[in-house]
């Protein structure tokens, strides 16, 4: 019998609300993403910026881009979107 892993049945959602500077969150992206490295590593949110991709998508928060830095090492990780990014127990 196969082990059913939970966490890829049920992936963590990004938060309703865009993320503020300061909030724990884990970025979660899927296998085939090129930032794959990165799926599953708590971070925290640096810097909150905005753009217009929300324009073309229809979607609020798709204005929001994030830098995150690692919580275990501080070492500035990347910017990315909020659907990369869950909420994380701080």
């Amino acid at each position: 019998m196969t082990a059913i892993d939970n966490y890829a049945m049920n992936p963590p959602q990004p938060a309703s609300e865009p993320y503020s500077k300061g909030d724990a969150v884990t970025v979660y992206v899927g296998e085939d993403d090129p930032d794959v490295r990165y799926h599953g590593v708590k971070c925290v949110v640096t810097d909150r910026l905005q753009d217009d991709l929300n324009t073309e998508t229809g979607r609020d928060r798709d204005q929001y881009l994030y830098r995150i830095k690692r919580r275990s090492t501080g070492k500035v990780q990347y910017l990315t979107k909020h659907s990369r990014l869950a909420v994380s127990e701080a």
